[in-house]
C-alpha cells in the first residue's frame, strides 16, 4: 500500500435466516379398552361360568394441531376427538342354579329302608290310595313328606 494512502474494509454482511415454521395436523388413534360385566344365570348349575358375549375394544382418533420451528416440535394442541368405534362390553355368566340331588337308588332319603320316591306313597295295608305302598315299620330319619308316621313318634306304618 502506498504512503498516504487510506484503506477502507468493505461492511460485512451476514444473512439471517428467518426460522421455518411448519403447521401439521397429526391424527393418533387410541384404545377403549372394553368392560367387563358379570350376571348370573338361575339355567346355569351353580358356579358354571360361561362368556355370553366376548367384549371387543373400541377405538378414539384425536386430532392434534401440531407447531414445528425449524423440524422440531415446539407446540401439539388437541383440537378434536370423536368415538371412531363403540367397545363393546364383555359379559360374562355365572350359574346359581342349585341341583337336587337326585338318590341314584330311586328311594327317599328321608327314610330309612327304601321308601320309593312316587307321588305319594302309603302304608301297605292301610288306609291309603297309593299309588306306591310301603312295608313297615320305617324309621322317619328326615321330613315325613308321605305322612307316613302317623303318631309323630319317628317310626312309620307301624
Amino acid at each position: 500500500m502506498p504512503v498516504g494512502s487510506v484503506s477502507v474494509a468493505a461492511p460485512v454482511t451476514t444473512a439471517v435466516e428467518e426460522p421455518v415454521t411448519t403447521v401439521k395436523e397429526v391424527v393418533e388413534v387410541r384404545v377403549i379398552r372394553f368392560k367387563t360385566k358379570m350376571v348370573t344365570d338361575s339355567s346355569l348349575a351353580n358356579g358354571v361360568k360361561r362368556v355370553r358375549t366376548v367384549g371387543v375394544d373400541g377405538a378414539r382418533r384425536l386430532t392434534y394441531r401440531v407447531t414445528y420451528v425449524d423440524g422440531v416440535q415446539t407446540s401439539k394442541k388437541l383440537v378434536r376427538q370423536e368415538v371412531a368405534k363403540e367397545p363393546r362390553s364383555q359379559v360374562n355368566v355365572v350359574g346359581t342354579k342349585v341341583e337336587e340331588p337326585e338318590s341314584s337308588s330311586g328311594c327317599d332319603p328321608n327314610y330309612s329302608g327304601c321308601v320309593p320316591i312316587a307321588s305319594d306313597v302309603d302304608c301297605a295295608g292301610g288306609s291309603g290310595n297309593g299309588p306306591e305302598y310301603v312295608q313297615g315299620p320305617i324309621r322317619v330319619i328326615g321330613s315325613d313328606v308321605y305322612r307316613l308316621d302317623a303318631d309323630h313318634d319317628g317310626i312309620a306304618c307301624e
